[in-house]
């Protein structure tokens, strides 16, 4: 008897590891089709691995915070907040202000993360008084909110500036007294150009071994726990961790050892730091009353109102969240960039974060630290290495620029498509 009930458990097991890897396969065809695609991009570009790898490294650390800002309202059944271009406003915002008083450095950084929070509180609040008169079009409705602040600004810092807000600085105010001029150097004037990014920065494959043996330690540690509290705990995701791991360390070792050039690689400690707090902040505050909220709105808002959850108000909190970190991801991304487009720096933010999240194999309706890293670097891989491989293979970089177009535009409009598909599904099987 003893030896059928390990037959069956033993079939039990395999069955189970079929299916999440057929689960996984499915939840990440997304992602695995453009790994495969960014690799033949590396491979057709000819660029060289260490240009590569550091553009790569630069662009994860500007725009890895302003993905991240996505995925509380995701969680909280808003969908792809594409309103996080009102955040970033709130961060423009403090800039100018924050030049304008000429005030430099990481204590100028710290001014406008301080200036730019209040500004962002305002902002979502707004905006999540419109989404939840909009419920259902969420959305569409952050996007057409995006636009309608984008008039708002330009008509403040184009005309209010210099009359009814006084300006009086030769460098941000236009010639003739009123309005900001369309294009701001952080670096004059109180210098804000990588004010955080120069904090601190670290050999990159060094950090990357010891972090892996870090991580490896840890998951060990937790599996080890599972299995001592009795819960169930995943054979399939404990190996691929353990190969991921074991991956970049011996990568990254090999790297130091064979002392090759990508050795000189440098990690900005403080802005990583600030991405992985982030990361925290997303899974500590879901396993906390208010992420449960935000879950259970997110699967099913008469649910959640028959639980006795306040949702209009759960909603307005996921909003202003995202539209905070949004504010402080702006600022992060253009002390990177070293350059303010007064008019036009805000205007493509939630197009390409919403993109780069997609990506990583996030959807409408879920979204994790992972996918967006992911996506992050899938995303700015292809921007790094389209222009020159669609050179290369059609003799015309253009084409590579119409390929990141295709994906940033493309994948938004799969995604949902797919959402509206599924919907469409669940209500023909009630």
């Amino acid at each position: 008897m003893a030896e059928v009930s390990k037959v069956v458990v033993n079939k039990t097991d395999k069955s189970d590891s079929k299916n999440a890897i057929k689960r996984f396969l499915v939840d990440s065809s997304v992602p695995v089709l453009f790994v495969i695609v960014c690799l033949l991009g590396v491979y057709f570009s000819k660029l060289p691995m260490l240009y590569i790898v550091n553009e790569l490294m630069t662009r994860i650390t500007r725009n890895a915070f302003l993905v991240l800002a996505l995925i509380i309202p995701v969680i909280a059944g808003l969908g792809l907040n594409f309103g996080i271009v009102i955040g970033a406003m709130a961060g423009q915002f403090a800039i100018i202000a924050v030049k304008h008083w000429h005030i430099g450095g990481f204590a100028g950084f710290m001014a406008c993360i301080a200036l730019s929070t209040p500004m962002a509180i305002l902002f979502g609040i707004l905006t999540a008084k419109l989404l939840n008169r909009t419920k259902g079009q969420e959305m569409i409705s952050s996007m057409i909110a995006g636009f309608f602040a984008t008039g708002i600004y330009q008509f403040i810092l184009l005309f209010l500036v210099g009359t009814l807000i006084p300006m009086k600085d030769e460098v941000l105010v236009l010639t003739r007294g009123i309005g900001i001029t369309n294009t701001i150097d952080l670096s004059k004037g109180g210098n804000l150009t990588y004010s955080l990014d120069n904090l601190l920065k670290l050999p990159l494959f060094e950090v990357l071994a010891a972090a892996s043996v870090a991580a490896l330690i840890i998951i060990l540690i937790n599996f080890y726990m599972q299995r001592k509290n009795g819960r169930e705990y995943s054979h399939f995701k404990l190996a691929w961790r353990i190969l991921l791991c074991i991956g970049i360390f011996a990568t990254s070792f090999y790297i130091i050892s064979a002392k090759s050039p990508l050795r000189t690689v440098k990690l900005p400690i403080a802005t990583t730091v600030a991405i992985l707090a982030l990361c925290l902040f997303n899974s500590l505050i879901l396993k906390t009353k208010l992420g449960q909220d935000f879950r259970t709105i997110g699967q099913d808002l008469h649910i959640a109102k028959i639980s006795g959850i306040d949702v209009d108000r759960t909603r307005q909190i996921a909003v202003v969240i995202s539209t905070i970190l949004a504010a402080w991801g702006q600022i992060i991304f253009l002390q990177n960039i070293g350059t303010l487009s007064t008019y036009g720096s805000h205007v493509q933010v939630a197009t390409f974060a919403i993109a780069a999240i997609l990506l990583g194999g996030a959807s409408v309706t879920k979204a994790t630290n992972g996918q967006a890293i992911l996506g992050v670097i899938l995303f700015h891989t292809l921007f790094i290495v389209s222009p020159k491989a669609g050179n290369n293979l059609f003799g015309e970089a253009q084409i590579g620029e119409f390929f990141r177009a295709f994906v940033a535009y493309g994948v938004i409009g799969v995604a949902l498509g797919l959402h509206a598909w599924k919907k469409t599904v669940v209500i023909r099987k009630k």
